[in-house]
């Protein structure tokens, strides 16, 4: 039997009076074909060390824990902390951490790794209500995980992995891309998580870059420039950017001379541009004084 059979779950929920809080998303998986398509997806031996978000009650750690060299489990609920330790008793290569992952020092825990050399891979099955922040810090945070195995609400996983000239693709799919590789390995219909949340799921698979997908000269400025392309999806490039930097006369011109330069169409939508295409634009702008 598996922490996720179903007969399981129920068990140890009722044993350890653990009633669901809406305010921390918690969704439990109770399908160990799925669990065990995550790992497999991930590709974990125990060569890998994994760092998981939202353990709840241990459904996937008992697949991770399986085949990785060590799991370390951030769990923000301290009424799940017994729960794990009791689901969890019989490996050793787990920690449980019950902290807030976007409050603590990631580069400090990682030490704690019994081969911190080891590659690290996060697996998780992500709170939906805090996916993007959560992992957009981890992305940011300069630690150079080798990829992300996680499930998350389908239509983020679609913005996330989309390519231009698609509803989906957005300032999230450049920022992503930017750093990793993404794409949707399978989905997860909404019925096997207790209790049911009310929008199906996806994992997604993003492996890291060696570099990123684009060489530009201020990264923070080209992530300006392309989150403030999508402010209004149905307004043009032009529209866009004047809305961003103003509408006088001196910042006209500049922007028409950096769009020649980076060889766009002042009519074009910001959903038709490419990374690449982004990167001239935001050098060009940068180039004018911007």
């Amino acid at each position: 039997m598996r922490i996720a059979d179903y007969s399981v779950t129920k068990a140890v929920l009722e044993r350890h009076g653990f009633t669901f809080k809406k305010s921390f998303g918690q969704n439990f998986l109770t399908d160990t074909n799925i669990l065990q398509k995550i790992v497999d997806t991930a590709e974990i031996d125990d060569q890998v060390n994994v760092i998981e978000i939202g353990p709840g009650i241990g459904a996937l750690t008992e697949f991770l824990a399986e085949r990785a060299a060590q799991v370390m489990a951030f769990e923000i609920d301290h009424r799940l902390v017994p729960i794990l330790a009791d689901t969890l008793r019989d490996f050793d290569n787990v920690t449980v951490v019950n902290e807030d992952i976007l409050k603590v020092d990631l580069a400090q825990y990682i030490q704690n790794f019994k081969n911190p050399e080891l590659p690290i891979k996060v697996v998780a099955n992500l709170p939906y209500y805090i996916t993007t922040p959560i992992l957009m810090h981890l992305i940011e945070s300069g630690i150079p995980f080798s990829e992300f195995v996680v499930m998350m609400q389908k239509e983020v996983a679609d913005r996330i992995s989309a390519q231009p000239n698609t509803k989906a693709y957005g300032s999230l799919s450049i920022a992503v891309q930017y750093y990793m590789t993404a794409k949707v390995a399978f989905i997860v219909p909404r019925m096997v998580f207790v209790p049911a949340p009310n929008v199906d799921s996806a994992i997604l698979k993003m492996v890291r870059r060696p570099e990123p997908a684009v060489a530009v000269e201020d990264e923070s400025f080209f992530f300006k420039v392309s989150k403030a392309s999508f402010t209004h999806r149905r307004k043009t490039l032009w529209n866009n950017l004047t809305g961003y930097f103003g509408k006088t006369e001196e910042v006209k011109d500049k922007l028409t001379k950096a769009l020649e330069q980076a060889g766009l169409a002042p009519s074009v939508r910001g959903e038709a541009l490419s990374l690449a295409e982004f990167a001239r634009l935001a050098d060009a702008l940068k180039g004018q004084g911007f």
